[in-house]
């Protein structure tokens, strides 16, 4: 599939005081696209009509009280909910899949690293088999990805019966697995190794590692492109 199919795809990006990653993202869609995504304020109470919504990382509103806790309770997620109740899809990173916890689109939490230390480098995942899913469509169940993370809350936490169900749907997306990268191969302690997860219909996915952050070479690695094409390239089909 080429840009010029991609252009029609109408994605929106949201943006809340303190994200750091909402421009990042949209250099990242605009080059696989060729159309510039849309910047929707956290106080916007509607979306236009959108294919995909991309809650991007950061740190919203200074993480104050919980990571993602005030941006999950901001207008503009209202909307982003509605979307994703009408079968929208919905991807989140980083801060964004903390902002998706916190509204219940994803179950869990996501709490402090292990090691109470912030953790910023490259991270190999490992993709899940999973449900018929837009984000993980495109890849085969095994295929590693080197992708960065850069977080102090990554470390996914759920009772026994939620990861359990999570692996039986088929709702794991990837996994943190060892590479050649110093330090180990979970960054964060994230309960069984999850690194990302989808929601019961498979249209919201959450992941800690930033995919728009590794769309070249020159960033270390291309698997971030890999990964957001083939959800868009999905998304059109």
């Amino acid at each position: 599939m080429t840009l010029s199919s991609l252009a029609s795809l109408r994605v929106a990006i949201t943006v809340f005081p303190g994200s750091n990653c909402d421009r990042d993202m949209m250099v990242a869609v605009e080059q696989l696209t060729n159309r510039r995504p849309a910047l929707v304020w956290h106080k916007e109470a509607s979306l236009d009509p959108v294919d995909l919504v991309i809650v991007p990382g950061g740190f919203s509103f200074g993480d104050y009280l919980r990571c993602g806790a005030l941006a999950g309770r901001s207008p503009v997620m209202n909307a982003v909910m509605d979307h994703a109740a009408r079968g929208g899809a919905v991807l989140g990173v980083c801060n964004g899949f903390q902002v998706l916890t916190e509204t219940g689109m994803l179950p869990g939490v996501l709490i402090r690293n292990a090691g109470l230390r912030f953790s910023c480098r490259m991270v190999r995942l490992e993709t899940a088999k999973t449900m018929s899913s837009p984000f993980t469509q495109g890849l085969t169940a095994g295929q590693s990805l080197d992708i960065p993370v850069a977080h102090n809350e990554g470390n996914y936490f759920a009772d026994d019966d939620t990861l359990d169900r999570l692996q039986d749907n088929g709702q794991i997306a990837f996994r943190y697995i060892a590479s050649d990268a110093e330090g180990p191969a979970n960054p964060n302690g994230a309960a069984r190794d999850i690194a990302g997860i989808l929601s019961n219909n498979g249209r919201v996915m959450g992941m800690m590692p930033h995919p728009e952050r590794a769309i070249s070479p020159l960033h270390g690695s291309s698997d971030g492109y890999t990964l957001l094409s083939k959800s868009l390239e999905a998304l059109m089909s």
